[in-house]
């Protein structure tokens, strides 16, 4: 195999794995009915008037498979987290005791549990669309090599190869949206 065509195919390989790595991400903040303190990452808290990622100004846990426990390092963010929670369109109601946040996650009704998974679906398509730009964009600069003098044979490999592997990163992703709507899904 030609070292320029190997280099796009491990470059194209890589560009997957974080395009599946992406759609884990995204699917995360998806609320299963399970508390998860990923449901807050994206909260910014207002720290000495500079937005700041929660995690980086209180700890943050779960207490139980309903309960999301925020723990500011400084007592004086208390009111800055709650409203910061309120205001993120997160659809959660922080209570606080004056020391924790406590934030309950209602059970899922079943509507709301059949649009995440159509959410879920959603995510997934645009995962797989990252990883056919991702095939495209190798196939066109092994299409270049070609017509700078790469030999049409060398090119077939590589481009068969981008394909295996576009192949196998589409499954992944119809495994990772399988094991996210069957936990949706779960009563």
């Amino acid at each position: 195999m030609n070292e320029e065509v190997q280099f796009y195919i491990d470059d194209a390989k890589e560009s997957m794995e974080k395009a599946i790595h992406h759609l884990q991400v995204e699917l995360s903040k998806l609320r299963a009915g399970k508390a998860s303190p990923a449901m807050v990452d994206s909260v910014k808290v207002d720290y000495y008037g500079s937005p700041t990622p929660l995690s980086q100004v209180a700890n943050v846990s779960t207490s139980d498979a309903r309960t999301i426990s925020i723990q500011p390092w400084e007592k004086n963010l208390i009111g800055a987290i709650e409203k910061a929670i309120i205001n993120s369109n997160l659809g959660l109601n922080p209570s606080n005791d004056g020391m924790v946040i406590r934030i309950n996650i209602p059970p899922l009704t079943e509507e709301r549990r059949r649009d995440l998974v159509k959410k879920t679906k959603g995510e997934g398509e645009s995962g797989k669309v990252s990883i056919r730009n991702i095939r495209r964009d190798a196939n066109e600069a092994i299409k270049k090599l070609q017509k700078d003098g790469l030999p049409e044979d060398v090119a077939k490999d590589g481009e068969a190869k981008i394909q295996q592997l576009t192949d196998k990163f589409i499954a992944r992703v119809d495994e990772v949206l399988a094991v996210k709507e069957k936990e949706i899904m779960t009563v």
